[in-house]
C-alpha cells in the first residue's frame, strides 16, 4: 500500500499517470508574469483582542493592560494601567496585505498573532484596529471575531490542543479606508517582471507576445525582465493591453527541484529531476530496550532480608534486510519512484536517501529541505 501510494503522490504532484513523462507545463502568461511597479502594500498594526476564557495576557504582559486602560479611559472611564488584573485580553500585532488598485470600502482578510504570554486566542474578538502602511498613513481598519482553525481545553495533564491558537485570521475583518497608491507605468515601454527568474521562461514570454503583437515588439532584458513596446493603438489604453496579454498560452521551463519535509515526512519530486549512475541500499536499525521492575522479598523467617525493586531489562536490536539497487545513470522520476518503491522505502527513508544522493552528486537536482 505503501509502494502504491508514494508513486501516486508522485505521479498527482505532476498531473500526470506514473508511466508517462512529463512535458512542457501549458501556463497563462499572467501567472508567469507581473506587471513591474504594481505590487500589494504591506499594513501592520496593534490592537486588542478580548471575550478570551481565562486565557489571555497575565500580569508580566504589562503593555496589554496599559492598552486597555488608555482604551477605557477614551471611554470616560479612568482605570490605572498597573491596577488592572484581567485575563481575558490579549495584545496582538495585525497584519494585512492591500492588493494592488484596491479601492476604499472593500474588505481584506486580516492576520492576528499574540506578542504577550496569552495561552489561546480562541473565541476572541480583535476589537477596531488601524492598519498602517510603509509611509506610516493609515490605510484599512480591522474588526472582528477570529477563526483560528484550531482548538483547546483543559488544563495540565488533562488538556488537548489542535493546531496553533495564538494566532488567526479575520476573514473580511479589514475595511480599506484609502484607496491604494499604485499608478499604472507611462511611456512607450512597458516592463514585465517575472515571478520566477529564468532566461528560457523570459524567452518565450517575449516570443508569445511576439507572436500576437508582432515582431520585435518584447524582449527579454535579463533572466527577471521583459520589456514590451507598446503599440501605438494602445498608448492611452494599457489596461486593454494588459488584458489583451494577460491569457496568451505558453510552456514553462520547471527547474529540477525535490523538496523535503522532515518534520511532517513529505516528499515532492519536480518533473526534471534525473540521476547519475548510482546504487542504493538502506536498511533500518531498531534497538529496542524495555525495562520491567520486579520485587524481590527475601524468605519467610530469614534474619536481616530487605525487600528490594530490582529493575529486569530485556534488550532486542533487529536489522532489515533490504537489497542492494541499482539506478541506472538518467534514471527519471519514474525510474526512481520505482527504485525506492523496490527497497521497501517508506517515505521518511525515502528523504534519508534522497539526501545521501544529493550528497553522492547523483541528484541532479536542487534540493530543498523545509
Amino acid at each position: 500500500m505503501i509502494r502504491r501510494t508514494i508513486a501516486l503522490v508522485a505521479a498527482a504532484v505532476l498531473g500526470l499517470p506514473a508511466a508517462v513523462a512529463a512535458g512542457p507545463a501549458a501556463v497563462r502568461l499572467k501567472d508567469v508574469v507581473s506587471l513591474q511597479g504594481v505590487q500589494a502594500t504591506p499594513l501592520i498594526g496593534y490592537g486588542l483582542v478580548v471575550g478570551l476564557n481565562k486565557s489571555g495576557d497575565r500580569r508580566q504582559t504589562i503593555f496589554s493592560a496599559q492598552t486597555l486602560a488608555n482604551m477605557l479611559e477614551r471611554f470616560g472611564v479612568s482605570v490605572p494601567g498597573e491596577q488592572i488584573k484581567i485575563e481575558n485580553v490579549a495584545a496582538v500585532m495585525v497584519t494585512a496585505e492591500l492588493p494592488a488598485f484596491v479601492k476604499s470600502g472593500i474588505r481584506i482578510d486580516v492576520v492576528v498573532s499574540s506578542v504577550g504570554d496569552a495561552k489561546s486566542l480562541q473565541g476572541g474578538t480583535l476589537l477596531a484596529t488601524t492598519l498602517r502602511g510603509p509611509d506610516g498613513s493609515v490605510y484599512a481598519l480591522a474588526q472582528g471575531p477570529l477563526s483560528l482553525g484550531g482548538f483547546g481545553g483543559g488544563e495540565g495533564g488533562n488538556s488537548v490542543q489542535v493546531n496553533h491558537l495564538t494566532a488567526g485570521r479575520v476573514p473580511g475583518g479589514g475595511l480599506v479606508q484609502t484607496s491604494s497608491r499604485v499608478l499604472l507605468p507611462t511611456g512607450r515601454d512597458l516592463t514585465l517582471a517575472m515571478r520566477d527568474p529564468d532566461f528560457v521562461n523570459a524567452r518565450r514570454v517575449a516570443e508569445a507576445i511576439n507572436s500576437d503583437l508582432g515582431a520585435s515588439t518584447a524582449k527579454a532584458v535579463d533572466a527577471a525582465t521583459v520589456v514590451v513596446r507598446v503599440p501605438d493603438a494602445y498608448t492611452n489604453a494599457l489596461p486593454e493591453l494588459m488584458a489583451r496579454l494577460e491569457p496568451l498560452p505558453l510552456s514553462v521551463d520547471t527547474v529540477a527541484r525535490v523538496v523535503v519535509n522532515e518534520r511532517t515526512g513529505t516528499v515532492v519530486v519536480g518533473a526534471n529531476v534525473r540521476l547519475g549512475a548510482a546504487a542504493v541500499a538502506h536498511g533500518n536499525l531498531s534497538v529496542q530496550i524495555a525495562t520491567q521492575y520486579d520485587v524481590s522479598q527475601p524468605a519467610p523467617f530469614a534474619k536481616g532480608g530487605e525487600t528490594a525493586v530490582v529493575p529486569r531489562t530485556d534488550l532486542a536490536v533487529k536489522e532489515g534486510d533490504n537489497k542492494l539497487a541499482t539506478l541506472e545513470e538518467g534514471t527519471t522520476l519514474e525510474g526512481v519512484v520505482r527504485a525506492l518503491n523496490a527497497l521497501g522505502a517508506t517515505p521518511r527513508d525515502i528523504i534519508a536517501i534522497i539526501q545521501a544522493l544529493k550528497a553522492a552528486g547523483a541528484l541532479q537536482a536542487e534540493l530543498v529541505i523545509l
